[in-house]
């Protein structure tokens, strides 16, 4: 499997996990020239932006910090964009983390703040 394969089957993972737990999917790798979302998900009247992150093991660290500021800047770009493009409304908006490692799945719920 390669790279991009592997990404969308960590990511079909990740989908099915906040499924169970009662998400409603709305988006799915949500792409502008600028950026990408992984999940854009809703949980009650809360809107979820989620990045999916994953390794084969943390002996380099923990995927959440593989997070760094630049990445944040984009998702906060990227939700901000979609925020202003939607005719919805929600109460909440957050960023969560779904961190694959090995057979482990750890959900982050509001793993990091950006401005929106």
């Amino acid at each position: 499997m390669n790279k991009s394969e592997i990404g969308k089957l960590k990511e079909d993972i990740a989908v099915k996990f906040l499924k169970e737990r009662g998400y409603i999917i709305i988006e799915r790798n949500f792409r502008k020239r600028f950026g990408e979302i992984d999940i854009i998900a809703k949980d009650g009247n809360c809107l979820v932006f989620v990045e999916v992150r994953s390794r084969s093991y943390d002996t380099f660290g923990k995927a959440l910090e593989s997070i760094d500021i630049k990445k944040r800047m984009k998702l906060s770009k990227m939700a901000n964009y979609y925020l202003t493009n939607l005719n919805q409304h929600f109460d909440e908006v957050r960023f969560d983390v779904v961190s694959i490692t090995g057979d482990e799945i750890e959900h982050i719920k509001n793993a990091f703040e950006v401005k929106i």
